[in-house]
């Protein structure tokens, strides 16, 4: 018999999970490592494969040992053929994270021996997944229009290479850099709803892709990602400076979400978000001004006034949008590339999992009736 030790809590708030070295967020503070390393200082001096390294095998790696890692994502960019040809059977208005969910389920059925006890299996996994995701998502773009997938080109690394697979068009080195930083920005946040998902199936003992497919799965959800889609659209309906303040006032009175603030963790100014408001601005700098910008500013600063006392404050999300679209990248591709970062935190979750793995089988608190009686078709 099972003993409940506390009382429930909706959405397992406050509840731990999982004992876990991979991140650690100080919400108070505003402080997020990944194994013990700042994120500040990570985007700064880190590169996303470094850092994708770093969260999965838990240390830095040496000059040598990086190279290979590269080398070894160079070399598995490419996707089957049969995976292209399946890709190219989608629906041209379904959604890029329902297929990507799919593509990269599909994967499973290439390399599902799960031989989870074997260093070497869990590597090549690792490899594949962080290698083929991006391409998988470049290429339904192009697919969805009615062209063929661009091939990955072995002369980029891994940020200039996705943007060079969305438009055949070499990326300026500035743009490359930036989206790398984003990507590590967006790598691992501790236990969220889709890492959460990650471990659970994990714990099964199903194979890596099946992990990522439904860690991609609980990712898709409008409560988790896509935040950054409906920050544009909310400054979209703003329009101009002067609307900022009524608007805010609107959405405090009706008691309305302001999309781009707040969070379960941080009380204070998302990390994030200040590194991606630096990164906007060198864009914007380089690449031409966004006229929303000066409105998610004094946006920015409004709902401080209004509503700092309460611990609420500009998350990840927030600039995350402005940048992706500087980048060329559409809207609905916004889910999707949050994907490709967090693949390295579901990996790192799934490795550690696997380290120390209990089946998950949380208990519940019944409502229901006792005792009732079967009543017969006739007297329904």
């Amino acid at each position: 018999m099972v003993v409940l030790t506390c009382e429930y809590q909706p959405g397992l708030e406050g509840i731990p999970a999982a004992q876990s070295s991979i991140s650690y967020v100080d919400g108070k503070q505003g402080i997020l490592e990944y194994r013990g390393i700042r994120v500040e200082e990570l985007a700064q001096k880190s590169t996303f494969l470094e850092t994708t390294y770093l969260l999965i095998w838990g240390k830095l790696p040496t000059r040598e040992q990086l190279k290979e890692f590269e080398t070894d994502i160079l070399y598995h960019r490419r996707i089957k053929y049969r995976i292209r040809d399946m890709m190219k059977c989608f629906p041209e208005t379904g959604h890029p994270m329902d297929a990507l969910q799919t593509s990269a389920a599909a994967l499973g059925l290439f390399y599902a021996r799960r031989a989870l006890d074997d260093p070497a299996y869990i590597r090549k996994a690792v490899v594949r997944l962080i290698a083929k995701i991006p391409t998988m998502v470049a290429a339904f773009q192009l697919m969805r229009k009615g062209n063929d997938a661009v091939q990955p080109n072995d002369n980029l690394d891994y940020a200039a290479n996705f943007l060079y697979m969305l438009t055949e068009i070499e990326p300026d080195p500035l743009a490359a850099r930036i989206f790398d930083v984003c990507l590590i920005l967006h790598a691992e946040h501790t236990i969220n709803a889709s890492t959460f998902s990650a471990r659970v199936t994990a714990s099964t003992l199903t194979d890596p892709y099946a992990v990522v497919a439904s860690a991609v799965g609980t990712l898709a959800g409008p409560l988790h990602g896509g935040a950054n889609e409906e920050v544009l659209r909310m400054l979209e309906e703003i329009g101009s400076i002067r609307n900022v303040r009524p608007y805010v006032e609107k959405c405090i009175q009706n008691k309305e979400k302001i999309m781009g603030f707040g969070h379960r963790v941080y009380k204070v100014k998302d990390p994030r978000a200040t590194i991606l408001q630096n990164l906007a601005e060198q864009l914007f700098e380089k690449t031409g001004y966004d006229e929303y910008y000066d409105i998610a500013k004094e946006l920015e600063r409004v709902v401080e006034e209004k509503l700092g006392h309460k611990g609420i404050y500009a998350n990840v999300d927030f600039y995350s949008g402005l940048v992706y679209r500087k980048l060329g990248i559409p809207m609905d591709l916004f889910t999707p590339v949050f994907a490709i970062a967090r693949v390295a935190g579901w990996l790192a979750h799934w490795k550690e999992q696997l380290a120390v793995n209990k089946i998950f089988r949380p208990t519940q608190v019944y409502k229901g009736i006792h005792h009732a009686a079967y009543i017969p078709m006739e007297e329904r």
